[in-house]
C-alpha cells in the first residue's frame, strides 16, 4: 500500500498540477502555433505557385502562336531563337505540363506530363472557355504528385481564333518543404514541451516555497508556542497576503489562549478564596467552638461566603451564555428615559448611605429598541461602579438624550478615577483596577464585562475616559434599531471578550 500511496499522493501534489498545466498550456500553444505557420507557409507557397503560373502564361502567349492548316485545322507554332538558350530554356519550361485544345474541346497539342495527369475533356474545355476568368485546379498523377494547373483562353492575334490553354506547375517542392517544416517543427515541439515542463516545475516550486514556510511554520505552534510569525517577502502578492492572513489568524488564536489561561487563573482565584474561607471558618468552629452561638456565627459566615461562591458561579454562567449566543435578547420599542429614572430609584438609598449625590436627567419620550431586562442591569452596573468609587460628598450624574444617530447614556462621577494603563482593560473578566484605600470595597469584577456585552449585543458602542483624582465619565451610543412586533425574539451575537474596550 505505501508504494502505490506515494506516487499517488505525488501525482495529486500542486506543484505537480502546476507543472502539468504548464505541459498542457505548452502542449496546445505548440500545437495550434505550429498547424498557423503550416497553414500560412502552405498559403505562401500556394501563392508563389499562382505567380509563377502567371508570369509563363504571360510568356507563353508571346512565344505560342496558332495556325490554320489547309484543311482548316489548328496547329501550334512556337517562335523564339533556338539560338538563344534563355529563350530555349523559358520555351522548354513552358512546353513541359501544358495542353492546347480548339473552342470544339479537340486537343491541338499537349505535353506527356500533362497527358498522365489526365486531358481534359470537350465538355470541360467549352466549360472553361465560357467562362470570363482563368480556372485554377489541382490535379495528381498516378505517382501521387500534385500539379497545379492554370486554364483560360487566349486569341490568335493574326486570326482572332480563340482557342483553350492549359499550362502546369509541379507541386512536388511545396509538398517537400511543408514536409521539412513539418518534420523540423515535430522534432523541436518535445523539447520545447519538455522545457516548459521543466521551467514549470521550477518555478511552480519557487512560488509554493512560502506557502511550504506556512504549513512548517502551522507544525511547530502548539498551544504553548503561539508567538510564531511568517516574514513576507515584500511582494505584494497572492502569498504575502495569504502569509499576513495566517499571521493575524495566529495572533487572534494567541490572544484567545491568552484570555483562557487569564480566565482560568482568575476564576480559580475568586473560586478558591470563598472555598478556603469556608473551610477555614468549619475547621475552627469544629476545633475551637464550645456553644451553639459559637456554631451559628461560624455556620453564618460559611453561607455568606457560600452565597458569594453561588453569586460568582451564577455571573459566570451568565456572562458564558451570553458570550456564546445563548441569550436571546427580547427586544421592544423602551422608552430609556422612564427606564432610567425606575432605576435611579433604586440606588437612591445607596447614594444617600455614601453622602453622594445622584442626579438623573433623562426627558421621556426618548425610545429605542432594546431588550428591558438587559438595559436595566446596564444602567444598574454603571449606577453602582459610580456610586461605590465616589467616596463621600461627591457625584454621580445619569443623563439620557436623544441624537440623530441614535440614544446617547451618559454616566460620570466625581470619584477616584481610573488610571491610563487600566483603563484599556477595565471590560476584561475580573479585571479590577488598583482602590485608592485598602479598605475599599471590592466587587466581582464581571460588571462591566456585562455591560460591554450588553451594548455590543445591541449594535451599539461604549467609551470611557477618565482622571485619576477626578472621575471617570462612561458613554452609551445605542442605535435607535428597526421596527417590529414587540416583545420579537432576536438572538443575541457571541461578541468578543472585551469587545467594547476597542
Amino acid at each position: 500500500m505505501p508504494a502505490q500511496a506515494s506516487p499517488r499522493r505525488f501525482t495529486r501534489g500542486l506543484r505537480f498540477r502546476i507543472a502539468a498545466s504548464y505541459a498542457i498550456f505548452f502542449t496546445l500553444v505548440a500545437a495550434g502555433v505550429g498547424v498557423f505557420f503550416r497553414q500560412t507557409l502552405s498559403s505562401i507557397l500556394e501563392s508563389q505557385s499562382q505567380e509563377g503560373l502567371q508570369q509563363e502564361w504571360a510568356a507563353l502567349k508571346a512565344y505560342l502562336h496558332i495556325e490554320i492548316n489547309r484543311r482548316g485545322r489548328m496547329q501550334t507554332v512556337w517562335f523564339y531563337d533556338r539560338d538563344d538558350p534563355d529563350e530555349s530554356a523559358i520555351v522548354g519550361r513552358l512546353r513541359r505540363i501544358y495542353l492546347v485544345a480548339d473552342a470544339q474541346g479537340r486537343v491541338v497539342e499537349g505535353s506527356e506530363i500533362y497527358r498522365s495527369i489526365g486531358v481534359d475533356s470537350p465538355e470541360e474545355i467549352r466549360r472553361v472557355m465560357e467562362h470570363p476568368f482563368p480556372v485554377w485546379r489541382v490535379r495528381t498523377n498516378p505517382q501521387g504528385t500534385r500539379f497545379l494547373i492554370r486554364a483560360g483562353v487566349a486569341y490568335d492575334e493574326k486570326h482572332k481564333v480563340p482557342y483553350y490553354v492549359a499550362i502546369g506547375r509541379s507541386l512536388a517542392e511545396n509538398r517537400r518543404i511543408l514536409d521539412q517544416f513539418t518534420w523540423r517543427y515535430v522534432f523541436i515541439t518535445p523539447v520545447v514541451i519538455l522545457g516548459g515542463c521543466l521551467l514549470g516545475w521550477f518555478l511552480s516550486g519557487r512560488a509554493l516555497q512560502p506557502v511550504k514556510q506556512v504549513a512548517r511554520t502551522a507544525q511547530r505552534i502548539t498551544g504553548s508556542n503561539l508567538s510564531l510569525r511568517i516574514p513576507t517577502r515584500g511582494a505584494g502578492d497572492e502569498l504575502d497576503y495569504l502569509i499576513t492572513t495566517f499571521n493575524r489568524m495566529i495572533e487572534r488564536l494567541e490572544n484567545s489562549f491568552e484570555q483562557i489561561r487569564q480566565f482560568s487563573t482568575d476564576v480559580s482565584h475568586e473560586l478558591r478564596t470563598p472555598i478556603t474561607a469556608i473551610r477555614g471558618q468549619l475547621e475552627v468552629a469544629m476545633f475551637t467552638a464550645t456553644s451553639a452561638d459559637q456554631y451559628r456565627e461560624a455556620i453564618l459566615n460559611a453561607l455568606q461566603d457560600v452565597e458569594r461562591l453561588s453569586e460568582i458561579v451564577r455571573a459566570l454562567l451568565h456572562l458564558s451564555q451570553a458570550e456564546s449566543g445563548q441569550v436571546v435578547l427580547r427586544k421592544t420599542r423602551v422608552d430609556l428615559g422612564v427606564l432610567a429614572r425606575d432605576v435611579a430609584e433604586q440606588f437612591e438609598i445607596p447614594a444617600e448611605m455614601a453622602r453622594v449625590r445622584l442626579a438623573v436627567e433623562a426627558p421621556e419620550g426618548c425610545t429605542a429598541w432594546v431588550d428591558r431586562v438587559q438595559m436595566e442591569r446596564l444602567v444598574s452596573n454603571l449606577l453602582s461602579n459610580a456610586i461605590k468609587f465616589t467616596p463621600a460628598g461627591g457625584e454621580v450624574r445619569m443623563k439620557f438624550s436623544c441624537q440623530p444617530e441614535g440614544v446617547c447614556l451618559v454616566v460620570e462621577d466625581t470619584g477616584c478615577g481610573i488610571a491610563p494603563e487600566h483603563l484599556p482593560h477595565i471590560f476584561e473578566r475580573f479585571y479590577r483596577a488598583p482602590a485608592p484605600q485598602p479598605s475599599a470595597e471590592r466587587g466581582l469584577g464581571l460588571g462591566l464585562s456585562f455591560v460591554a456585552w450588553i451594548v455590543k449585543a445591541h449594535g451599539g458602542r461604549i467609551d470611557v475616559t477618565s482622571e485619576p483624582g477626578k472621575g471617570t465619565r462612561f458613554t452609551v451610543l445605542l442605535p435607535p434599531g428597526a421596527e417590529g412586533e414587540p416583545g420579537e425574539d432576536v438572538a443575541s451575537p457571541a461578541p468578543e471578550r472585551a469587545a467594547a474596550a476597542e
